[in-house]
């Protein structure tokens, strides 16, 4: 067995659920191993992104546990960081504009 920690933060909280898995169980397994999905019925676990220590992980499907990891399930974002970033230097551009 293989002791490993999931970990979900919503909106409004955060749970995190330590779990024995066998060796050799994906990320995606363990994650619904782990019974989180009580404490957040809203998230459809078998589609999110998930990582292990911050790294995302291309296909958790087939990554396999390692002992002490700590998987994170990832909420979907609300806004691109990169397209925020572009708006918000557009914006300034053209207020330093209209102030010349």
């Amino acid at each position: 067995m293989v002791e490993i920690e999931v970990v979900y933060a919503g909106v409004d909280r955060q749970v995190l659920v330590a779990v024995a898995v066998p060796a050799g169980t994906s990320l995606r397994v363990a994650v619904q191993a782990s019974g989180i999905a009580a404490h957040f019925p809203e998230v459809n676990l078998a589609d999110c992104p998930l990582g292990v220590f911050g790294k995302a992980v291309v296909d958790p499907d087939t990554c396999t546990v390692q002992s002490g990891d700590r998987i994170e399930i990832y909420r979907p974002l609300l806004a691109d960081p990169k397209e925020v970033r572009r708006l918000r230097a557009a914006k300034a551009a053209l207020a330093k504009q209209q102030r010349s």
